[in-house]
């Protein structure tokens, strides 16, 4: 069997960003009648036994004590704001296992479920459906997967590789020395992809580089000012690279047997197609 992992809370921005506003009853529902329709065109094709999908209920995480500057909701427009809650439930009403997320991160719990399914012999195969560069540290080889549902294509180990030049351990340090602007991490000064891919190649992780460039063993451009500046930020460095690093402990509910859909909710399905405005036939199995 296959597992499948949708970030819900990517869902619901794309479908905000990439659809116009709707209102029924004085209410913005858009962006939710675009999540519901497109897991449920999904669902309805087929082929998807256990899933589970999360959200961030709400932005802000355990991220935001570590370090002040991590991403917040401020600034998100109140309108896509009010839809967070009516997008879960569009999804529960899918019947999908759903983790509104509130201490840890969506991105976290998706890596949690990741972990426990991919350590099942029951599972051929995690299909974890995200885009974020973050996702790719929680792929193994041909055995967790990040999959891009709108362009089909699909992230094994060697394309994460290909990619962005690390394994997926190394995803975490490569963030924490380049940084993320999506979750407002900074990285380190001076220091580009391509510059950390190379360096972590040849020691996977940052706390592993030595501050002595010379003991390197790869050919990088202004290596002594990189030294320089890892040397000077290391702490730095080493929480940067802590807030890129998803947690695999979430405390949710993930076995085989919360993640198997056996369709969508009877009773709540027509509530929420009422709630949303959409007619009956929307969704149909």
């Amino acid at each position: 069997m296959q597992v499948h992992l949708f970030d819900g809370t990517y869902e619901l921005f794309r479908a905000w960003f990439g659809a116009p506003p709707a209102e029924h009853r004085g209410r913005e529902v858009g962006a939710a009648r675009v999540v519901l329709r497109s897991l449920g065109g999904l669902l309805a094709r087929g082929g998807i036994t256990h899933a589970g999908v999360a959200y961030d209920h709400v932005i802000e995480s355990f991220r935001n004590d570590l370090f002040p500057h991590y991403k917040t909701g401020e600034g998100l427009d109140p309108r896509l704001v009010s839809q967070f809650e009516l997008a879960e439930r569009c999804a529960a009403a899918l019947g999908l296992r759903v983790w509104p997320m509130i201490e840890f991160e969506a991105d976290d719990a998706i890596a949690t479920a990741a972990a426990r399914a991919a350590a099942n012999p029951a599972v051929e195969r995690v299909v974890i459906a995200a885009v974020d560069k973050d996702m790719c540290q929680c792929v193994i080889g041909d055995r967790v997967v990040c999959w891009d549902r709108w362009k089909d294509v699909y992230l094994n180990e060697a394309a994460v590789i290909e990619k962005h030049g690390v394994p997926p351990a190394s995803i975490p340090d490569l963030l924490g020395l380049v940084g993320d602007t999506a979750d407002g991490i900074p990285g380190l000064p001076g220091w580009g992809k391509s510059s950390a891919a190379k360096v972590l190649t040849a020691w996977k992780h940052v706390a592993q580089i030595p501050d002595d460039h010379a003991t390197w063993n790869v050919a990088v451009r202004g290596a002594d000012k990189l030294a320089a500046t890892l040397r000077a930020n290391r702490a730095d460095a080493a929480l940067y690279t802590t807030l890129a690093t998803l947690r695999t402990d979430c405390p949710i509910a993930c076995s085989l047997d919360d993640l198997h859909w056996k369709g969508p909710d009877r009773a709540a399905l027509p509530a929420i197609l009422d709630e949303l405005g959409l007619p009956a036939e929307t969704i149909r199995y």
